[in-house]
């Protein structure tokens, strides 16, 4: 039982369906198979075939945030990087690495982008052509207001592409309503899946326009892989065969679940990990109103007997998988909602993980020394 932020928790079904016999990515059969999967990932998001198109890369999430960046900047223009957070920030790394002019606009990890002084950057800085921002910070749970940002974007002329990797397949989405120009992620996560399959969901007009733009990558080219696939039909490189079969199953068992049956089935595991993390007295980082309801990002205790390593060991032995935090000003692990759970595995891992804080001596409830 996987409660770290991806890869998710499988149904058997989906493991299974990798189990294929040998097929030339390049039959027909195949082909055929990745244009409904491509049709369905559209659906997801609610995002119109005649303006959207899903772009299918080999690689982990990051690929899709370097595609992105290098892809959709036109020359001379900038990006601006709304940053609170792991995600935000690896993209501005991405910016750095491509020397791509941006702007790192950064917030602090536990509070949400302040709207005003997003706009004000975009007034000053005419030249942002693309902004771009992280829907859940996974590192910390924060849920980004990705609607009104977009808006702004709007406003300003700018495309607006967001890093939904932990969202996509959780959290309802609806591309056109909230002012989505470019979403990402990956199959491992939201979808229930396995890694190795990532994909964008784009504008059509913006891919054909950026035919013209810097070519930064020959592997990560947005439009090069968009237009090989409307050619013919198939990856211009070699795809995971057996991941896109699992990765066709799971959008299956997604529709045939339902939108909202998914996603309040994963909010019965957001309130159960919540409450079980209150009876024993544990604090997290970002207000409970502002989570997206997929991740707690859980403060150390004060206790001089606690051990994340020494708990995790415990847990993953006994069949439940914790995870470290991603907070470099603060000690964290994190506990997340995602996969094929509900309620009454959470419930199970509760006491599991209160047997590993009575075996290495923990006071029950935990506690925080008070700070000056």
């Amino acid at each position: 039982m996987l409660l770290n932020p991806g890869p998710a928790t499988t149904t058997y079904a989906v493991k299974m369906a990798q189990v294929v016999p040998d097929i030339c990515p390049r039959e027909k059969e195949f082909s055929s198979l990745m244009k409904k999967l491509s049709e369905d990932l559209l659906k997801v998001v609610h995002a119109p075939q005649d303006k959207y198109a899903a772009v299918l890369f080999c690689g982990s999430g990051t690929i899709n945030i370097d595609v992105c960046l290098n892809s959709l900047l036109p020359a001379n223009k900038k990006v601006l990087i709304i940053n609170n957070g792991a995600y935000s920030s690896r993209a501005a790394e991405v910016c750095e690495y491509y020397g791509l002019a941006h702007i790192n606009l950064k917030f602090e990890i536990d509070q949400r982008p302040d709207l005003e002084i997003i706009e004000s950057v975009l007034k000053k800085e005419p030249d942002i052509a693309l902004v771009y921002t992280t829907h859940n910070e996974t590192g910390t749970g924060i849920l980004n207001p990705i609607k009104e940002i977009g808006a702004l974007a709007h406003k300003y002329k700018s495309v607006f592409v967001v890093d939904t990797t932990s969202t996509f397949a959780m959290l309802p989405i609806s591309v056109q309503q909230n002012n989505i120009d470019f979403c990402m992620a990956s199959a491992q996560k939201g979808l229930q899946a396995m890694a190795g399959l990532s994909f964008i969901i784009g504008r059509k007009e913006i891919i054909e326009k950026s035919a013209a733009y810097p070519k930064r990558s020959y592997y990560c080219n947005l439009y090069l892989q968009y237009e090989y696939f409307k050619k013919t039909g198939q990856m211009h490189f070699t795809p995971p065969v057996q991941t896109i079969y699992a990765a066709a199953q799971a959008l299956n068992e997604y529709f045939s679940e339902g939108e909202t049956a998914k996603w309040q089935r994963h909010m019965r595991a957001f309130n159960a990990l919540h409450k079980g993390l209150e009876t024993l007295g544990f604090k997290n980082i970002i207000k409970k109103e502002w989570q997206a309801g997929l991740v707690i990002s859980v403060l150390y205790p004060d206790d001089k007997n606690w051990d994340f390593e020494k708990i995790h060991d415990y847990c993953y032995q006994r069949g439940f998988t914790i995870y470290p935090g991603k907070i470099s000003t603060a000690n964290t692990f994190r506990l997340c909602s995602m996969g094929a759970i509900d309620e009454n595995d959470i419930t199970a891992f509760f006491v599991v993980f209160k047997e590993a804080l009575e075996k290495y001596n923990i006071t029950i409830p935990v506690f925080y020394k008070e700070k000056n």
